[in-house]
């Protein structure tokens, strides 16, 4: 497919995951991601001061969120285009161009979410919207973000990659509507069922939502997880990524030979090496000027 044809949508919220280093990750995401001769736009997103943010609705953020859900429709639509690369930012990053997407493509887009949650709580479980997003894109959770996608994503087109244990909640709902998913002990060895699933339900155009936390911290450290200089108990009861990074990007290449990716979503980096130099450089005379 032409570069001509795909947008490359830079989009550095941090609100939705309430974590101010997710704006740093995205900026570092597209200074490192490969060139592009397409379409390149940039949301509008406020950079970090850190002010706590205000909740509101239950979500923290809710009316930077949704404006900037807003502005990021607005961007794509003025541009119409083939398929869209989303540098993000939280996972919510995702729910525009996903939903324009499978608009574009009739209702027949399908979904790999490469992810070790399923994002599919509401304000009722968790106040942080990040957790929300593929819920939304099928049509279920808050109205005010529901309301942005106007053609849900079939259910039975998703397929969740690297899925971790669930809480009751995600597990009932994700029984109820019958999603698959195939685990990162599966995954680190064989792409083979995602490539068995895509071809079974004749998926012929892909989106693929990448957070960066299914991954596991034993292979890669720049995740929520790894965050250096926390109390030892910070993450206890949280589901944690376990997939290996070659196997994701295994994963990846093996889906693209198979069916035409026309949406993919990088999130949740967070560079925490990057951002701890940053801060002593900060420090230093000559720099700090």
């Amino acid at each position: 497919m032409s570069d001509s044809k795909n947008l490359r949508l830079h989009f550095p919220q941090w609100q939705g995951g309430d974590n101010e280093a997710y704006y740093f990750g995205s900026q570092l995401l597209s200074y490192i991601a490969p060139p592009t001769n397409g379409l390149v736009e940039t949301v509008d997103v406020p950079k970090p001061d850190g002010s706590a943010q205000v909740e509101e609705g239950g979500l923290k953020g809710r009316s930077q969120i949704i404006k900037q859900a807003k502005q990021a429709q607005q961007l794509i639509d003025k541009h119409q285009p083939d398929s869209i690369v989303v540098l993000g930012g939280d996972c919510l990053v995702d729910l525009a161009p996903f939903a324009y997407l499978n608009k574009k493509y009739d209702g027949q887009l399908g979904v790999l979410w490469v992810d070790a949650h399923p994002d599919i709580l509401t304000p009722e479980q968790y106040n942080h919207a990040h957790a929300m997003v593929m819920g939304n894109l099928m049509g279920f959770g808050d109205e005010q973000f529901t309301a942005l996608v106007e053609r849900p994503i079939a259910t039975e087109n998703v397929l969740y990659a690297g899925l971790g244990k669930t809480l009751d909640f995600e597990t009932d709902f994700i029984k109820e509507h019958q999603l698959d998913f195939i685990g990162p002990e599966t995954l680190n060895q064989s792409s083979a069922q995602v490539i068995e699933w895509i071809k079974a339900k004749g998926i012929k155009k892909l989106a693929i939502h990448f957070d960066l936390d299914v991954m596991s911290t034993a292979d890669f450290g720049s995740l929520y997880f790894a965050e250096p200089n926390v109390p030892a108990d910070k993450f206890d009861g949280l589901t944690q990524g376990a997939m290996q990074f070659a196997a994701v990007q295994q994963l990846i290449c093996d889906v693209a030979s198979v069916t035409d990716v026309v949406g993919l979503g990088i999130t949740e980096y967070l560079p925490w090496d990057a951002m701890r130099l940053q801060n002593m450089l900060k420090q230093f005379p000559l720099l700090n000027r």
